[in-house]
């Protein structure tokens, strides 16, 4: 379509209305000038990154600036490919100007200076989100666009005051919000940005200093308030930009974040990065579930995290014994004092894995400061590092560790786990030893994500080592070229301020720095989840234990979080308040939200769900829904599971089911999806067929995963039991 010569509307017939000229004529004028912006902009956006491409890398700042500002361009020029008019959200009419602001994803404005677009996430975009009958907000009336293909296929005005129907407002039954809930899914979440509600941007926009916790039940939104503030905070908070850190988005599991993925790109960041706990260790990919609870329970708590420490540090106690050196030179003595000396060399916060080499060069000075003889400094060192016997002793005293292993010590040597966590009892020890060290569950990754910190990747170490020797090659060769080269000059007979100038010039350091060829040297690629970040976002909060919230705390020193979830929908419970929870991992500043309206969920259907919740969890924070799906909730035998599928797909063009419950179950189409109970969490879906949800387990588990399972439903639920 062409937006300059086609209408930007395509209403159906039955809302003919709708398309009268008096309601639409001055959208269209808009839309006009919006789409000549945007061919403007696009034109202009890939004009300056060609630019910038083509511009010489620099070095240093020069190179980062170039490197951002490329990220920028792209970024924005994507944004601008990807959508078009439907950039546009809507327009709020304030009661003291008639002229209407149109809210975009992006703001825009054209060659003369009007603003034709103001982005969402600013302040003078608030009350276009915000504005409510009770609290208006400046505004006399509100139009949101539902776009489909490009093209407004409905909207739906809202008047807050009378002098907003002077605009001739179409107004309905619903509002946009309502009417979009109706709607088929899909497999990935569908864009909601225009239809947010006020309760949900306000927790959106706000501080980001601190930990924020937004306690909702199902359907309230929880999810899209996560999203759509990560995308606000990186662009009005300027402590969190990609450059200071950013943002990690932490999700439950791979199948949320496949349906959440189109998100973030939509609203035109492409900067976050987002995961599941398993995705901030190595192991995480393989590991299993811990077949032992109580097991689990042990290794859930922060206090064994900790211990990690004092696991660390037994490999960094210098020797009591004192030793002698032997050179070509001398005999040097080595007290068990000198190597105390050398240990204090480590700086403070290093990993132990690179504050070896700290350790070693110190070791070294005082090896050559208690030489006595003749031979030079450096030709002492390099005959030191070659010493067998030295080489030896310090990789006892400082060995290279990896995490794998000393984790693995600690549940295959009793005596290390005893000394390293003193407080378990010598059955909890015996409990957590197993025959296989490095069979590692989910249970194990926080303890090896604390170990790989603290101590550092050793390849990395290894790695410096063999830069460092590379380049001090490079500069020795170097030195032999340059004194090769003075050498020439002198015996060619150049006088003059030429020859003195060149002498001079390749004696000096910078110079024979810059003759090192440092592309020899390779450089691993950063761990894009290691952080630190700025802001930490972590969505279904609730299931976290102690110990995987100390894996985020590593991430981010700022303690500056958005933690969503439900204290109802805790699998294993959640009897404590948000804040004695947080409070006892760590973190002491915390303000509470709360969002109580089930926008997702049918009334008909949380008729049913909350009595299966409350009958564990009597006071369980059940939200109230605000509309009717006017489909009752189904009971039946499985025997008709392959029927009630058939009847679906028949009669629903699109949208999308799930089968929840059954493992052996085969879908019959790509509509239809097939997820344990605790899979289906933060997904939804237009049917949810449970199968024998009585078998989903017992006690406080089963009902989260009975009442999670249920609340998954858009429009209808069917509960199918074997006979």
């Amino acid at each position: 379509m062409n937006p300059l010569t086609t209408s930007a509307f395509d209403l159906p017939d039955r809302l003919s209305a709708k398309a009268d000229p008096m309601l639409i004529a001055d959208d269209e004028q808009h839309f006009a000038a919006l789409a000549k912006c945007l061919e403007e902009s696009i034109a202009e956006v890939s004009d300056r990154l060609d630019t910038e491409r083509r511009a010489p890398g620099g070095m240093g700042r020069q190179a980062m600036d170039r490197d951002t500002e490329i990220h920028r361009l792209t970024a924005r020029l994507r944004t601008l490919r990807r959508f078009s008019l439907d950039l546009c959200l809507g327009h709020m009419v304030g009661t003291d100007s008639p002229e209407p602001v149109y809210i975009g994803r992006i703001g825009l404005t054209d060659s003369t200076g009007r603003q034709l677009l103001v982005d969402w996430r600013s302040p003078a975009a608030e009350p276009f989100f915000g504005a409510t009958h009770g609290n208006p907000m400046g505004l006399a009336s509100r139009r949101r666009y539902r776009w489909t293909r490009g093209r407004i296929s409905d909207y739906w005005d809202e008047v807050f005051t009378a002098a907003g129907l002077e605009r001739h407002a179409a107004l309905d039954d619903q509002s946009a919000f309502i009417a979009s809930l109706g709607s088929n899914r899909s497999p990935r979440m569908r864009d909601v940005l225009g239809t947010i509600q006020a309760d949900q941007d306000a927790i959106i926009r706000a501080g980001s200093r601190g930990a924020l916790v937004v306690d909702g039940g199902p359907g309230t939104g929880k999810t899209v308030v996560a999203l759509h503030r990560s995308a606000y905070l990186l662009y009005s908070d300027p402590r969190l930009g990609h450059r200071r850190g950013g943002v990690l988005f932490v999700g439950p599991h791979r199948p949320y974040l496949t349906y959440v993925s189109d998100v973030l790109p939509s609203l035109g960041e492409e900067g976050v990065q987002t995961c599941i706990l398993r995705d901030l260790v190595a192991e995480g990919a393989a590991a299993g579930i811990e077949p032992d609870p109580e097991v689990a329970r042990l290794k859930s708590s922060a206090d064994l995290v900790r211990a990690i420490e004092a696991a660390v540090r037994f490999y960094e106690e210098p020797p009591t014994k004192g030793m002698t050196v032997t050179t070509h030179w001398s005999d040097i003595p080595l007290s068990a004092g000198d190597w105390a000396v050398a240990f204090e060399a480590a700086e403070p916060g290093t990993p132990h894995n690179e504050a070896r080499e700290q350790v070693w060069e110190e070791l070294l000075t005082i090896l050559v400061d208690k030489h006595e003889g003749d031979v030079s400094p450096d030709l002492l060192r390099k005959s030191l590092r070659r010493d067998r016997e030295l080489l030896t002793a310090f990789n006892r005293a400082w060995p290279l560790i990896e995490a794998a292993d000393l984790v693995g010590d600690l549940w295959s040597v009793p005596a290390y786990l005893r000394m390293c966590a003193p407080w378990l009892g010598r059955d909890d020890v015996h409990r957590l030893q197993r025959a296989d060290a490095q069979a590692w569950t989910v249970s194990d990754l926080p303890l090896l994500d604390a170990a790989r910190q603290r101590l550092g990747d050793p390849e990395t170490a290894r790695q410096k080592r063999r830069h460092k020797a590379v380049l001090a090659t490079q500069r020795e060769q170097m030195a032999r070229v340059v004194d090769t080269l003075i050498e020439a000059v002198s015996n060619s007979g150049a006088d003059g301020d030429d020859g003195e100038g060149l002498v001079t010039m390749l004696r000096g350091e910078d110079a024979q720095v810059s003759l090192v060829d440092e592309s020899e040297l390779s450089i691993a690629d950063p761990d894009l989840l290691a952080g630190p970040f700025a802001h930490v976002v972590v969505d279904e909060a609730q299931e976290l234990t102690d110990a995987e919230w100390q894996m985020l705390l590593l991430r981010c020193p700022s303690r500056s979080f958005t933690i969503v979830g439900d204290r109802a929908q805790a699998r294993h419970g959640f009897t404590e308040s948000w804040q004695e929870r947080l409070g006892r991992i760590g973190l002491d500043r915390i303000d509470l939200a709360s969002l109580s309206v089930n926008y997702r969920t049918p009334e008909e259907i949380m008729a049913e769900a909350e009595p299966v919740i409350r009958a564990a969890l009597p006071d369980a924070n059940v939200p109230t829904s605000i509309r009717s799906g006017d489909v009752p909730v189904v009971h039946g035998s499985v025997s008709d599971l392959d029927s009630i599928l058939d009847g679906w797909l028949a009669a629903q063009a699109d949208g999308i089911a799930c089968v929840i419950g059954d493992p052996t179950f085969r879908a019959p189409s790509s509509r239809v999806r097939s997820l344990t109970p605790e899979l289906s969490k933060g997904l939804e879906f237009d049917l949810v067929v449970l199968i024998d949800p009585e078998s989903f387990g017992e006690g406080i588990e089963g009902a989260v995963d009975r009442y999670v399972a249920m609340t998954r439903a858009t429009r209808q639920l069917v509960i199918l039991t074997s006979p």
